[in-house]
């Protein structure tokens, strides 16, 4: 028995021993073997490039030549010295379309008054039986036009006698008989000429009027194209100091023209300024000045009164030749509000009416000449720079009745 269990011991003590040589065996192949110091080789004493074709040759002494023996190249002219400010191209002058005709160039921008006016009434006037009903309508759309009661009435009455002296009315005689009658409702006799034209005391001065947002700054400055294509030379005022921006507005259609442009600081006196413009106009000898006042609210009487005070400043240098009143078309009968206000303050010479392409109620033309009894002498028709144009009674009733 004891035999056996020697034998057992000896046998585990064997499997012991074998085993562990066995995980020896296995640890040894997987250490890593030990890292080996780099190498550190020091540069060469003298730097070495690469040796290709001829550059493996060794270096050849080259004869070297003196400053005296290098020819110099030949003196270059030296440019002058530009100023800056003189570098800079001065804004291109504009050439301004012709005025004459102008009108009957823009017709087409008189399409919805043609539809609404013109031609509503040549459907009525066609009609075979002229009733009450049907006169009424035509009293209706010559309201609707804004053309004003009482020139209405007086149109109605004229054209229902000539209806019946006429009897048989054709086409091309109703046409005839509507454009008389338009050319003598809307005045074909009234001068619309602006007084632009240089004087003994000096330069004719036209001031500007209108309450803001009628356009007045920019009719100012496409006035002055007009003038300057009918030969005219234009110093501008740029009375406006209390809108932003107004005076620079101003300058740039001034300068597109090679019109001066005189200006104040913003806020400051606009009397002070139209003063100073037709002074400057006076030195220059300029044919026109024109004076873009502030735009007045026609509700209050300060601004008003200080408008007032602008035209007597003027004044001392010599008469206000124009007083230009701009209204907006398409605000019809509040335009006549302003245009009574405005009568009040200073005497308004003549008329410009903007926006007239975008409204169909072409007969404020009728009722604010009415109303103040001074002419329309120019309209608008258009945003573009010549869309402003002289006013030509004929063919402004041409362009409401078409072809």
């Amino acid at each position: 028995m004891e035999y056996v269990i020697l034998a057992v011991v000896i046998a585990v003590v064997a499997v012991g021993a074998i085993a562990g040589l066995v995980v020896s065996g296995r640890r040894r192949r997987q250490l890593p073997p030990k890292s080996q110091a780099p190498v550190i080789t020091a540069p060469p004493t003298t730097p070495r490039e690469p040796q290709v074709g001829e550059e493996a040759a060794p270096p050849t002494e080259e004869p070297r030549r003196t400053v005296e023996e290098v020819p110099l190249p030949e003196t270059a002219e030296v440019p002058e010295a530009v100023d800056v400010a003189e570098a800079e191209t001065a804004p291109a002058i504009e050439v301004p379309e012709p005025t004459a005709g102008r009108l009957v160039r823009l017709r087409s921008r008189l399409s919805r008054s043609q539809n609404s006016l013109g031609k509503g009434l040549l459907s009525l006037l066609s009609r075979e039986h002229l009733d009450e009903d049907t006169w009424e309508e035509i009293e209706d759309t010559l309201l609707t036009a804004d053309v004003g009661v009482a020139p209405t009435q007086e149109l109605v009455e004229r054209l229902r006698t000539r209806v019946k002296v006429l009897g048989t009315r054709t086409p091309d005689e109703l046409r005839a008989l509507l454009r008389e009658e338009l050319v003598e409702l809307v005045g074909k006799d009234a001068d619309r000429t602006v007084r632009s034209t240089k004087h003994e005391e000096g330069p004719a001065v036209v001031l500007v009027v209108g309450v803001n947002g009628v356009g007045k700054t920019t009719t100012t400055g496409k006035l002055a194209r007009v003038l300057v294509a009918d030969g005219r030379t234009v110093v501008l005022g740029a009375a406006d100091t209390f809108r932003a921006a107004a005076a620079d507005q101003l300058q740039t259609w001034g300068e597109r023209v090679g019109a001066r442009t005189v200006r104040g600081p913003e806020g400051g006196d606009p009397a002070s300024i139209a003063f100073d413009a037709v002074k400057e106009g006076i030195a220059e000898g300029v044919d026109t000045v024109l004076v873009d006042t502030a735009g007045r609210l026609h509700t209050k009487t300060g601004l008003m009164d200080e408008l007032g005070k602008v035209k007597r400043v003027v004044e001392k240098h010599g008469p206000v030749d124009e007083v230009l009143l701009v209204l907006d078309a398409t605000t019809g009968q509040n335009g006549l509000i302003q245009a009574r206000v405005f009568a009040e303050v200073v005497d308004i010479t003549g008329i410009v009416l903007t926006k007239l392409d975008g409204t169909a109620k072409g007969g404020i033309v009728v009722a604010v000449q009415r109303e103040l009894g001074v002419p329309v002498k120019l309209i608008g028709l258009g945003e573009g720079a010549d869309d402003l144009a002289p006013f030509e009674p004929g063919a402004f009733v041409d362009a409401l009745i078409g072809d």
